[in-house]
């Protein structure tokens, strides 16, 4: 028998305790939710109102969902994740004939491929940019209708007419765009198809060729940095910190820049290790396995480093090497680094602009020229490959730059 989810409601403050409770009412059955509002919070645990699901069934268990604030009553957002959760429990029943809607589908994946559960999850800015990709473009469109009704040539032609508007004018979305929706689309109908909601994906299309066709062609070449432009850049800088960061091997990636901490150098025998990740202050895994690689620093790199060693207050192994020191950070002083976007918005973009260098720029520049200065040079591309932490040739060469004469 299939069990049901959510029926009656709690309000108190406490889980495990019927203490506090305030009043009760029935809503599904059988199943009950049991939510925790704005009641007395214990100043000395630091506790804070919290939503949990109590499933019907042999055991008994919580399910913990988030602050009430973040899902008020009665609210979309709840009702959809109560929806992921149905699918949860009714794991020994679907069939081909279960109405599952993208809408369920997509809570269901959240709830067990985007949650942050640990090390062994994917990165954050993958899971952030899954997410936004299917808040934003999927379900508004596709929500209500059942994955059986999603169609190959329906979603393709769908994609084609996408537009996103700059300074008001609309213009076609981005191939690499449109790329992104199409493969989150296909994760999610990977994912009901491992938890047997269906037995498609129209996405991929049951043989090569036959799935959805998104021509992911750059619309314009990345900006690439000179040596000429590099050097009086670098001459310009009059902080230690960012003149430390720009002389770090360009082939790091933001995140991996700005999750650095000194216990992963070692300048005894040039090298760096990469274990961890740091997007919008969330620390995670690197982005791939082949991420996880000592990464060689040059001697040059490694004086700049230890001059910076030098004179930061924060020197500690586990410290950030490039902390926040400023007032504004209060508590968070000294316990997390920098935000690399505003280092790059007021600082080197600024400074730039101030030598003549009118390139767009952003932090993954520093990593398009370092691998086009690399195959320029005559580097073959298997060394490109392991200095940039692909996981395949191929993506070296499909995705980063052209050979250069410099």
């Amino acid at each position: 028998m299939q069990a049901g989810l959510a029926g009656r409601e709690q309000v108190g403050r406490d889980p495990a305790s019927a203490e506090g409770v305030e009043k009760q009412f029935w809503r599904l059955a059988p199943g009950f939710v049991r939510k925790l509002k704005n009641a007395p919070v214990d100043s000395d645990r630091g506790d804070s109102p919290k939503v949990f699901h109590d499933l019907d069934g042999p055991i008994r268990v919580n399910v913990l969902l988030g602050l009430v604030k973040d899902y008020p009553e009665n609210s979309k957002k709840l009702q959809d994740l109560l929806a992921g959760l149905r699918l949860n429990i009714n794991t020994d029943g679907p069939t081909e004939l279960t109405a599952i809607t993208m809408t369920q589908a997509v809570e269901h994946y959240k709830l067990h491929e985007l949650a942050d559960s640990g090390p062994d999850c994917k990165a954050y800015s993958t899971r952030n940019r899954k997410t936004q990709v299917l808040n934003w473009w999927v379900l508004p469109h596709w929500g209500k209708l059942e994955l059986r009704a999603i169609k190959t040539v329906a979603v393709e032609q769908w994609l084609r007419t996408l537009v996103t508007s700059k300074f008001g004018k609309a213009k076609p979305l981005a191939g690499g765009t449109r790329e992104k929706i199409r493969d989150a689309m296909s994760s999610v109908f990977h994912h009901a198809i491992r938890w047997e909601f269906t037995d498609r994906n129209p996405i991929t299309g049951p043989v090569k060729g036959s799935g959805v066709r998104v021509s992911a062609k750059r619309e314009r070449t990345p900006e690439v940095l000179e040596i000429q432009e590099m050097q009086p850049l670098i001459a310009a800088w009059n902080s230690r910190k960012s003149y430390g960061v720009l002389k770090m091997p360009s082939g790091l990636r933001r995140g991996e820049l700005a999750g650095l901490k000194w216990e992963d150098f070692d300048f005894k025998n040039l090298h760096v290790s990469m274990t961890r990740s740091l997007v919008d202050q969330h620390v995670g895994p690197l982005k791939t396995e082949a991420s996880r690689r000592l990464m060689p620093i040059d001697e040059y790199v490694a004086h700049d480093l230890l001059a910076w060693y030098e004179v930061t207050p924060y020197k500690e192994p586990s410290d950030y090497v490039w902390t926040t020191d400023a007032n504004r950070a209060g508590a968070k002083r000294g316990k997390q680094p920098v935000w690399l976007s505003t280092v790059m918005r007021d600082y080197i973009q600024p400074t730039a602009r101030k030598l003549g260098i009118n390139k767009k720029m952003s932090w993954h520049t520093f990593r398009h020229t370092f691998s086009t200065l690399l195959k320029g040079n005559g580097e073959d591309v298997k060394v490109v490959q392991e200095l940039l932490r692909h996981s395949t040739a191929k993506m070296t060469l499909d995705t980063y730059g052209s050979p250069r004469s410099e």
